[in-house]
């Protein structure tokens, strides 16, 4: 005996996680927010929440210890451009669901903010003193990429595939190290043709990525130890 049924349920186009769904909507409010303030706040918060190299610099006056803190997460929440800002998005939300649903809420946001928060640390050692300014989400996106690229299961599963309960993969197996490759490959074209965003910001922050990425590559150690001691 077969039954039918006549009004088919209808899966979700993208069944993102909440904590995902959160992180996009606050991340386009900020952009739409920033851009719809007159020129003058929306250049002061430029100049407030963008990473800028210079303010670390010996002798320079960057403020409070708030001031100097601030633009390690606030830079993720600026950019030039809706491209720019679609491009982080559509990333984020390809990468993140797979790390939202392994860690949880909170702890996936505190892994895209410490992707982020290195991503600006490698471009300020990397550019000290510079004042050429870094926007933008792509550090923290970076390092969730690099955190899915070792959840993902590899064996015919979708991308999207919930996959909380497949081991990480190891960090020098062999599509681990091939995707790496292909991704410094791919920075590293970026930073020489000088691809960028926009004006008045740094063109590529590969510096970023590539510390971010990394991040995302090792970090998952630990969440998982932290994991399976709950």
């Amino acid at each position: 005996m077969a039954y039918f049924d006549p009004k088919p349920r209808r899966e979700p186009l993208l069944n993102l996680p909440p904590a995902v769904v959160w992180l996009v909507g606050l991340i386009f409010a900020a952009h739409v927010i920033r851009i719809l303030l007159p020129s003058d706040l929306s250049d002061e918060a430029m100049v407030r929440f963008a990473f800028i190299p210079l303010r670390y610099a010996p002798g320079v006056d960057g403020g409070s210890l708030v001031d100097l803190a601030v633009p390690f997460v606030g830079h993720i929440f600026l950019h030039a451009n809706f491209v720019h800002l679609g491009m982080n998005l559509l990333w984020l939300i390809a990468c993140g669901p797979v790390v939202a649903r392994r860690y949880g809420g909170w702890r996936f946001y505190v892994f895209f903010f410490v992707c982020g928060a290195v991503g600006a640390a490698a471009f300020l050692a990397w550019d000290w003193g510079t004042p050429a300014g870094m926007i933008g989400a792509s550090g923290a996106v970076s390092g969730l990429m690099a955190a899915a690229i070792r959840m993902i299961p590899w064996q015919g599963v979708p991308w999207l595939s919930r996959g909380a309960d497949f081991p990480l993969m190891p960090i020098l197996s062999r599509p681990v190290v091939l995707f790496t490759l292909v991704w410094f490959v791919t920075n590293g074209i970026f930073g020489m043709i000088g691809m960028g965003t926009g004006a008045g910001m740094h063109e590529v922050a590969w510096q970023a990525h590539i510390g971010g990425y990394l991040t995302g590559l090792v970090l998952p150690n630990l969440f998982e130890w932290r994991r399976m001691r709950r």
